[in-house]
Parts: structure tokens; C-alpha cells; sequence
């Protein structure tokens, strides 16, 4: 038998990829992490702008970086918390208010910059005297060992590494999933989110609010500052170049008239930025001592912000498989293992793809009998406090098939 080098090697330190080397450095496993990306200088937060790039972390993200010894770090730098969502069509009356005090919590969750989440992550990671660093490098080849019992691993500079598990967390354009023959779903909306960091007349009271036009969502999000915002404008391809080809004014004057200057006017705008707009889904997580998680196995449309917090949730689903299979002495890098974390998040991850493309599909039609049928959908849930109760629950992560590092006694 093959020695091994690693109990499991992940490719790829962003959140999701870091997250999981931290469940498993807790459970006592020995871990490599493998990142493309040069290490940045250090950077004083506190200092420094609002990142562009913000999550909506659930209560069961939250939970899990507590239960990793992550949400402390996150709390210590910058978060806001949102108490109250508020949704409604731009083409009619229809409206839905969701408030935490509903369901007598804190909050519904917490918006949080990309840097702010790594940063605390890379802290945590320190910590742990079983973890490996190998970055910036790149995998250059991966195979199964002749028994089958590893993979073996060749990075871009010549070293060779074994593995009995090896984990792609690289993001959407997995090199780890194109090499190993898995195939995906890509839906192509042809639209562009923009991203940006926003001043607001009036305070956006903790409240996370959203617009949904003809030719996409408009979400303003809010950070720390009382009149800061994190806005995420989705649409179409053509308009989304016009508009950021707009200078400053111009572009702000956009802004206010597509959100009907519900936080009044738009008195400063900062760099913007844009991605495009896909949805994807691998047809397969796993093969023999390979996985994929987060962004590698599927992304989702940013309505509801769900996309990191799928990731957070295959995280921790693995990390339990893994660790409960070491713990017994059983091969947690055998398809069989794997399959079990497959069959766990897949249908949950593959069921959230599909409602946020179907939000896209029933606002992005203009027919009268539509309008009035999502409108009065809205109003009426609004309106149906058991039923508005359990979509929170569930938005939220304080219901469905959950990860015990999800879980609040964990």
C-alpha cells in the first residue's frame, strides 16, 4: 500500500474550500490545501473600503462558523445583521415583508463582505498545526493509484502528492471536474449581475430589500453604515453595458429611478463591477476518492442569495461523512462513502437551482394574466402568516435535512 501524504488534499481556499479544511483540521485529520491565487498582503479591514463582493449568511451559516470557531473571528470585524426582507414586483401591487420578530429570532441573517468571511477563515486555519499550504500552485494531474486505495496528485512545480481523498472547491470553472470527465448542466441567462457599494439618503434600517423589474431583480443589501448599501443588479446583458459605461451621475440617476428612490437618493456609488448569470449543475459530485463542493458541483441564480450558503451546507455534509467514516476506521474515500454525500445535497442543491430559475422565468414575463397571477401570489403568502412562517424557516436554515454543524447543540 501507497504512502499517504494527506488524509484529504482541497483544491481551492476560498470560503467553501477553507470552511471544509476546518471541520476536518477539528475532527484531527491532516489536511493540504492547494490555491491558485498568490497570498495577498494583509490588510487592515477596518481601513479599507467595503468589498464588492457581499453574502446573505443564513442562521445555519452562521451556525456552522460558530461551530468551527470562524464566527467569532467574522463578528469581531464588520457584519450586518438584517431583521426584516422586503420583496415586490415593479410591474404591480404585489408585495411579501418577511421580519425575524416573527419567528422571536435575532435576526433572518447577516450581510457579509467576501473579505471579511476569508479573513477570518485564514485566522482559524492558523490555528491548526495539521494543515498544509501549497500556493500559489495548481493541480497539474490527478489519478487513481494502482490499488485504488489513493489518488495521486502532481502540482504544476514537479512535486507529487497522495491523497485518500482529493476535494475540488475551486469555484464554477473547476479544472478538478473538467479533468475527471464530469459533465454538467450550464443554463446561460444572458444577463449580468452588477455589483456595487452604495450611499442612500435614507438609512436602510437593517432591512435587505429587493425589486424585482421586468428585466431582473434589483437587491439593495445592507452593511454596517447606516446608509450603505450593497446593491446586486441582474440584467439583461446589452443594458447591463450601457450601464456600466454610464460615469458616476448618470449611472446613480439609473439606480434611483429602477428602485423607485425607495431609500431615497443615490448620493454616492463606488467602483462597480459585473459577472454574468448562470446556472450549474454537475450530473455527478463524486467518483472513487474524489468530490466536488460549492460552486465546482452547482451554482444558483442570486435572488435569494443562496449560492454560498449551498456551499457552507455541502461543506459541512461531507465533513460529517468524512469524519464519522475516519472515526469508525472505514475508507472515507471510497465511492461508496461518497455517494452517501451525493445522495444527501444533490436533491437539495438541485430543487434550489430550480425554484430561483423558476423565480426568473415567472418575473421575466410581461403577459397581463402573469402579472396579476405572481402579484396576487405574492400578496396572498404575504398575507398567510403559517405558510410565510415556514418559507422563512426554511430561507433561513432553521429547518430541512441539515448537517449537525448546522445544528445549534453541535
Amino acid at each position: 500500500m501507497q504512502p499517504i501524504d494527506y488524509d484529504v488534499l482541497i483544491v481551492g481556499s476560498g470560503i467553501v474550500g477553507a470552511t471544509y479544511a476546518c471541520a476536518l483540521l477539528q475532527g484531527g485529520m491532516r489536511v493540504a490545501l492547494v490555491e491558485a491565487k498568490p497570498k495577498s498582503n494583509e490588510k487592515n479591514l477596518e481601513e479599507e473600503q467595503f468589498d464588492l463582493r457581499t453574502f446573505a449568511l443564513t442562521r445555519a451559516s452562521e451556525r456552522i462558523f460558530t461551530n468551527l470557531g470562524v464566527w467569532d473571528k467574522i463578528a469581531a470585524q464588520r457584519i450586518s445583521p438584517f431583521r426584516e426582507m422586503h420583496v415586490w414586483d415593479a410591474g404591480g401591487l404585489g408585495e411579501i415583508h418577511f421580519s425575524s420578530a416573527m419567528l422571536n429570532e435575532a435576526s433572518l441573517g447577516h450581510i457579509v463582505e467576501q473579505a471579511v468571511i476569508q479573513a477570518a477563515l485564514t485566522a482559524r486555519l492558523a490555528e491548526f498545526e495539521t494543515v498544509t499550504n501549497y500556493r500559489p500552485a495548481k493541480v497539474q494531474t490527478f489519478n487513481l493509484s494502482k490499488d485504488e486505495t489513493a489518488m495521486q496528485v502532481r502540482l504544476d512545480d514537479g512535486q507529487s502528492l497522495t491523497t485518500r481523498l482529493l476535494i475540488s472547491a475551486e469555484g464554477a470553472n473547476s479544472s478538478i471536474r473538467t479533468n475527471a470527465g464530469i459533465p454538467y448542466q450550464l443554463r446561460d441567462h444572458g444577463q449580468q449581475a452588477i455589483v456595487a457599494t452604495v450611499q442612500t439618503a435614507h438609512p436602510h434600517q437593517q432591512t435587505a430589500w429587493q425589486r424585482f423589474l421586468p428585466t431582473g431583480p434589483l437587491a439593495f443589501l445592507p452593511l454596517s453604515e447606516p446608509h450603505t448599501c450593497s446593491i446586486v443588479w441582474s440584467i439583461d446583458t446589452p443594458q447591463a453595458r450601457r450601464l456600466m459605461s454610464l460615469d458616476k451621475p448618470a449611472f446613480q440617476q439609473a439606480l434611483e429611478k429602477a428602485f423607485a428612490l425607495k431609500l431615497g437618493a443615490v448620493t454616492d456609488c463606488g467602483q462597480r463591477a459585473v459577472f454574468p448569470l448562470q446556472s450549474r449543475h454537475a450530473l455527478q459530485y463524486v467518483q472513487a476518492r474524489l468530490a466536488l463542493i460549492g460552486d465546482a458541483a452547482h451554482t444558483v441564480l442570486p435572488l435569494a442569495g443562496q449560492g454560498l450558503n449551498l456551499g457552507l451546507l455541502d461543506a459541512a455534509a461531507l465533513s460529517e461523512i468524512v469524519l464519522n467514516a475516519h472515526a469508525k476506521r472505514q475508507d472515507f474515500g471510497s465511492y461508496r462513502e461518497l455517494r452517501r454525500y451525493e445522495r444527501w445535497r444533490k436533491g437539495e442543491n438541485l430543487i434550489m437551482l430550480k425554484v430561483m430559475d423558476g423565480f426568473k422565468y415567472l418575473f421575466a414575463k410581461h403577459s397581463i394574466p402573469v402579472k396579476w397571477a405572481r402579484n396576487f401570489g405574492l400578496s396572498l403568502t404575504n398575507s398567510a402568516a403559517p405558510v410565510k412562517k415556514l418559507i422563512t424557516q426554511y430561507a433561513m436554515g432553521l429547518k430541512g435535512d441539515l448537517p449537525p454543524l448546522a445544528n445549534i447543540n453541535t
